[in-house]
C-alpha cells in the first residue's frame, strides 16, 4: 500500500473514531440514583418504586434516543442535519414527545407528565421544548425539566424554577396564542390543557 492510500486510510479511521466517539454514553448508576431521588422529593405521596422506575426509564431512553436519532454533533449542528434531511428526527420536540410517550406508557400512578415550551415569543433564541415529570396533581412548574437535547442526548435534568437556562411555559398555552394569531379566532384551553379551536379540539403534537 502507498503512502498515499495509507493516509486515506489513517484519515478514514480517525474520521470514524470520532463519529463513533461523538455518540453520548449510557448513563451511569450514580446518575441514575441522584435523577430518582429528586423524583422521591417531588412530593410524600410518590411511589419510590415508581421514582427509580421513572429515573431509568428517563436515562435509558435518552440514551436509545440518541442512538436511534445518530446523534454525532453538537444540537444546533443535528437540528441543521435534520433540517436538511440528513438525520432522521431529533428537533428538541422530537426529544420532548418521544420522552414523554415512553415515560407515558410505564402508567404512573403518583407521578404527572407535562410538556412545556420556553423562548416561544422571543425572536433572539431559539423555541425550546422539553418534557416534564411532576407528583400526581401538582403543576408543570413543581416538576422536574427532562431534557435530552440540550447536551446532544445527554440528560439533563433540573427543577422548573430552578432551571437558568429557560422561562417555561405550558406547551398548549404557547400553542393556543400561535392559533389565534394564526387563525384570527379565539382558542379555548380547559383547565385539563385541551385546546378548542371554533368549538373543535386540536391536538397539539
Amino acid at each position: 500500500m502507498g503512502l498515499a492510500a495509507l493516509s486515506r486510510a489513517g484519515l478514514a479511521a480517525a474520521m470514524l473514531l470520532l463519529v463513533a466517539c461523538g455518540a453520548p454514553p449510557p448513563a451511569q448508576p450514580e446518575e441514575v440514583s441522584r435523577l430518582a431521588a429528586e423524583i422521591r422529593a417531588l412530593g410524600p405521596d410518590v411511589d419510590p418504586e415508581e421514582a427509580d422506575r421513572a429515573a431509568r426509564m428517563a436515562y435509558r431512553h435518552t440514551h436509545d434516543l440518541a442512538l436511534d436519532y445518530k446523534i454525532t454533533d453538537p444540537p444546533i449542528v443535528h437540528n441543521t442535519k435534520v433540517n436538511m434531511g440528513l438525520k432522521p428526527r431529533g428537533l428538541c420536540w422530537h426529544w420532548a414527545r418521544d420522552m414523554e410517550d415512553r415515560l407515558a406508557r410505564e402508567d404512573f400512578q403518583t407521578l404527572d407528565l407535562h410538556r412545556a415550551v420556553a423562548s416561544a415569543d422571543n425572536a433572539f433564541r431559539l423555541e425550546h421544548s422539553t418534557a416534564i415529570i411532576s407528583a400526581r396533581g401538582d403543576a408543570y412548574d413543581d416538576g422536574i425539566v427532562l431534557d435530552p437535547w440540550r447536551k446532544g442526548g445527554r440528560l439533563t435534568w433540573v427543577g422548573v424554577r430552578e432551571d437558568r437556562m429557560y422561562d417555561w411555559e405550558p406547551r398548549n398555552e404557547v400553542v393556543a396564542r400561535a392559533l389565534e394569531r394564526r387563525h384570527g379566532q379565539i382558542v379555548t384551553l380547559t383547565d385539563d390543557q385541551r385546546l378548542f379551536v371554533g368549538g373543535v379540539e386540536y391536538a397539539a403534537q
